[in-house]
């Protein structure tokens, strides 16, 4: 019989070899033939292109635990092993032998980790029987022992696998020893893996059981029916014990039944009992309510009357109308000494209207004729005062204020700011808030028409303030104009004009806001609560409006009204959000067109110092972040108008300044320093100066369109000539880093862009020193770099050989480089001299240069030394020393 594959020593270790460095152990590794079968009608199997091929199974032990692996070795074209294919054994599902191969060689393996389970899984072909039950055997011991499991077997007889088992112990490589340097692998039988077939069948320990139960019956296999009529003996003798039990309990039984029988006979004696004494007390009970219903009538008729006269006492009281509030009501005069019978009339009648609606009065009563008809009369009383009341209140309004209006003193005149007082119109006002409550109490429609007329009149009257204070605003204010031109390339040097100071603009705006903000929200607070809205207050209990304690407060102007609220859920917090909307309709009304005056104090303020547009922000964000109440909605929108069209005129500032950047970039030619970079320092520090409150974020937007302008334009000058480039950038980033070194150390957004000039700075200085040096001493360092190129193709030992790179071209080339080296420094120095219009800067560039070209020749000379060792070099020690020297 020839030798199985799988004793191959040879291949063994070539399996060893291919799967070096992955730190697993070969187990078992033989020869297989790999197929694809297709079957056909007649069940026959046919192999299509079947390929040699190893299978190995490996272990890699990691602490612990142990994984085992399935590998697919094949032959390279030079006959090598090498890794095909890798399987892990604990996805190892299914092994079937295929029933149609006639050798039963052939089988397959099934792992439940494929990606396509739809795919035919490849088919192995073992050489003969042995080696397949070799094979298979191996796998499911290592199962066993590994993973603990054992996958599905198809096609294989039990039996058949345990003869083989027994009959064939197969040496199973186990493990690596060494022995004289010499691997020899040491074996194992099949009783070593401890996994046969009949113990997966039947375990040690049930088969013991077994034996033991059989060892108790001294009988052969032969001698079934004798078993079997002994197992019938011993059943008949069990259930003769038990019906043996069950008789000899039977006197105890019968004293039980005895018991329960006298007992049943007690029970039925007590139950007649209790049903006589129960008869006897119904009787009684019945006895007891009849006498006490005949009581409860009584005491109820008697009752019934006594409520009965009480009630209708009352209800005549409530229709009785008062003869004076009758009077009152119906003819009464509205003047301020008669506001109090006023009062008490609407009181009286509110009180009345409510006594006689169905959740104060009986529903009862409501259906009666007196209290329909009084009800009727009430709102005759009610419609007529409440016409009578709006019509009184209009009028009253527009005298008001035609009254005010009429007399010149009360605005501010030439040479005179007046301060608008409306102590006097409030005054008169609250004579009849409580009024208007007891109005909106009996009919709320009444309201809308009398907040009309109210808001149409002072309407007129705030406009006439504004505009008369606004005129007299900017006439006394005395600034000179600050010309708009700050950056434009045209403008001279001298900039005394922008100097001047305009701070009078500011506080002119300031002042506008200071008298009339706190007066608009003082007005807008006073008009919710006296016409009745209900919203949260204005101002909290010891607040500010507008947040500046020096702003416009009356001592004597109190809004708090003195009066009570007459409807109990007009105390209840919260806002109500219908009341609310009428209110912001009607403060538009109100307030509606004086935004013109504060656009007009803008507009002037922007003509003389566009600058101030800056603090005029701040003090507008202050005071708009101030208004927080709802009834200062109209504020709130005015000041934010206010702060847009403020936004908006230094955006037009921004924007004209940058197109006078931008003018710069049509001269023709361009040297030194630009106009703008110095003349950009003094207006961000301007700028600076008049931030106040929120302002810095329009500032810093400015700031970075402004620098993003000018670094763009420079750039594109540079451009116009590129000889000079890189001089004309490095002395104006100099100069812009310069001007604004101060600032850019407490502004973030000037210290980023100060950090991107020193950069762009860095870069042009390395540019055009790196030309300088190149021009003094190209020839040295063309030849360095054709070295370097040639370095990356042949060796450092071939380039001596090379043409031009010879020992006597580099002789040629140090003596013409560096025979006047002295010189060559020196017109380096006045090159860098000549091209510079600022001065300051040549020392710093100067260092700069010496320093790389020191690098640049530094390399050199290390290059020489590698490639040329026994030439000699100016070291770079004595360069620097000439350097020094010069």
């Amino acid at each position: 019989m020839a030798k199985s594959s799988a004793d191959d020593e040879e291949l063994r270790r070539a399996c060893e070899a291919a799967i070096e460095g992955t730190e697993q152990k070969i187990v078992l590794s033989i020869r297989v033939a790999k197929s694809h079968g297709i079957w056909g009608k007649s069940g026959k199997l046919g192999r299509h292109m079947a390929k040699p091929r190893v299978l190995a199974l490996s272990t890699k032990s990691k602490g612990q635990r142990t994984t085992a692996f399935l590998r697919v070795l094949k032959y390279s074209t030079g006959g090598v092993l090498e890794p095909a294919k890798l399987y892990k054994l604990n996805h190892l599902s299914k092994v079937e032998v295929i029933a149609n191969d006639p050798s039963g060689c052939s089988f397959t393996l099934g792992f439940d980790n494929l990606r396509s389970q739809s795919v035919t899984p490849p088919q192995w072909t073992m050489r003969n029987i042995d080696d397949r039950n070799r094979l298979l055997f191996c796998i499911l011991n290592i199962c066993k022992d590994v993973l603990g499991r054992l996958p599905k077997v198809v096609g294989i007889d039990v039996v058949e696998m345990a003869l083989w088992a027994k009959e064939n112990t197969p040496t199973v490589p186990k493990q690596m020893n060494q022995q004289d340097g010499v691997p020899v692998a040491a074996t194992a039988t099949e009783s070593d893996l401890k996994v046969t077939v009949e113990r997966e069948l039947v375990s040690q320990a049930e088969e013991e059981d077994m034996e033991a139960l059989l060892g108790n019956y001294l009988m052969g296999i032969g001698e079934a029916e004798v078993f079997s009529e002994r197992l019938k003996r011993e059943l008949l003798a069990l259930e003769a014990a038990n019906v043996h039990a069950i008789l000899e309990s039977e006197p105890l039984i019968e004293e039980v039944l005895q018991g329960l029988e006298a007992a049943t006979c007690c029970v039925d004696d007590m139950d007649e009992w209790l049903g006589i004494f129960n008869v006897k007390l119904r009787h009684m009970r019945e006895g007891i309510e009849s006498i006490e219903t005949r009581n409860n009538k009584l005491e109820m008729q008697s009752v019934n009357n006594v409520s009965l006269i009480e009630e209708l006492d009352k209800l005549l009281e409530r229709l009785r109308v008062p003869s004076e509030y009758a009077a009152c009501l119906t003819g009464g005069s509205f003047d301020e000494a008669h506001m109090l019978q006023n009062i008490e009339a609407c009181e009286w009648l509110t009180g009345a209207l409510r006594g006689l609606q169905v959740p104060n009065l009986d529903p009862s009563y409501a259906n009666m004729r007196a209290v329909k008809e009084k009800c009727t009369e009430l709102e005759k009383l009610k419609t007529m005062f409440v016409r009578r009341a709006s019509e009184f209140l209009r009028n009253y309004f527009a005298s008001l204020v035609d009254f005010m209006i009429s007399d010149k003193s009360y605005f501010s005149q030439r040479g005179q700011l007046k301060r608008p007082d409306h102590a006097d119109l409030r005054y008169k006002c609250r004579t009849y808030a409580r009024l208007l409550q007891h109005l909106k109490s009996l009919d709320k429609n009444c309201l809308g028409p009398l907040r009309k007329a109210y808001c149409s009149s002072l309407n007129l009257l705030l406009r006439r303030e504004a505009r008369e204070f606004a005129n007299e605003l900017r006439a006394s204010t005395k600034a000179s104009r600050n010309p708009t031109v700050w950056l434009e390339a045209s403008a001279g040097s001298s900039h005394s004009s922008h100097n001047a100071d305009t701070s009078a603009v500011s506080e002119a705006y300031a002042k506008m806001l200071t008298i009339f903000i706190p007066l608009l929200v003082d007005e807008s607070s006073f008009f919710a609560h006296f016409m009745c809205f209900e919203v949260p207050a204005l101002v909290p209990p010891g607040g500010v409006a507008n947040g500046n304690k020096g702003g416009y407060n009356d001592a004597n102007d109190n809004d708090d009204l003195g009066i009570m609220d007459i409807d109990e859920n007009d105390g209840k917090a919260g806002k109500n959000s219908a009341d609310l909307a009428a209110l912001n309709e009607s403060l538009q009304d109100l307030l509606n067109g004086i935004q013109e005056d504060f656009y007009a104090v803008v507009d002037w303020a922007y003509k003389i110092d566009p600058l101030r547009c800056i603090s005029m922000h701040g003090i507008t964000e202050r005071y708009l972040s101030g208004q927080k109440a709802d009834a200062a909605g109209f504020v709130r929108l005015l000041l934010g108008d206010l702060e847009s069209r403020i936004s908006v005129q230094f955006t037009r500032f921004v924007d004209e300044a940058c197109h006078q950047i931008e003018r710069n970039e049509r001269n023709v030619r361009q040297m030194g320093v630009l106009s703008y970079i110095s003349r950009f320092a003094t207006l961000a520090t301007r700028m600076e100066q008049y931030i106040q409150g929120q302002s810095r974020d329009l500032v810093d937007q400015a700031h970075t369109k402004f620098v993003s302008i000018m670094f763009v334009t420079l750039e594109k000058i540079a451009q116009t000539d590129p000889k000079y480039a890189d001089v004309f950038l490095l002395e104006n980033y100099a100069a812009f880093q310069n001007s604004l070194y101060d600032l850019a150390n407490v502004v973030p957004t000037l210290a980023k862009f100060y950090h991107q000039a020193s950069e762009a700075y860095e870069q042009a200085c390395t540019r055009h020193i790196s030309m300088i040096i190149l021009y003094q001493f190209e020839k040295l360092f063309q030849f360095t770099r054709k070295i370097e190129d040639l370095m990356f193709t042949i060796t450092p030992e071939e380039i001596p050989f090379q043409l031009g790179l010879s020992k006597m071209d580099l002789r040629k080339m140090l003596k013409s480089t560096l025979s006047g080296v002295d010189k060559s420094i020196s017109a380096m120095y006045k090159r860098l001299q000549k091209n510079l219009t600022s001065e300051e800067l040549l020392p710093s560039l100067w260092d700069k240069c010496k320093k790389d070209f020191l690098d640049k020749y530094e390399s050199c000379v290390q290059l020489v030394a590698k490639i040329y060792p026994n030439e000699s070099i100016p070291s770079v020690s004595e360069m620097r020393e000439l350097l020094a020297s010069m």
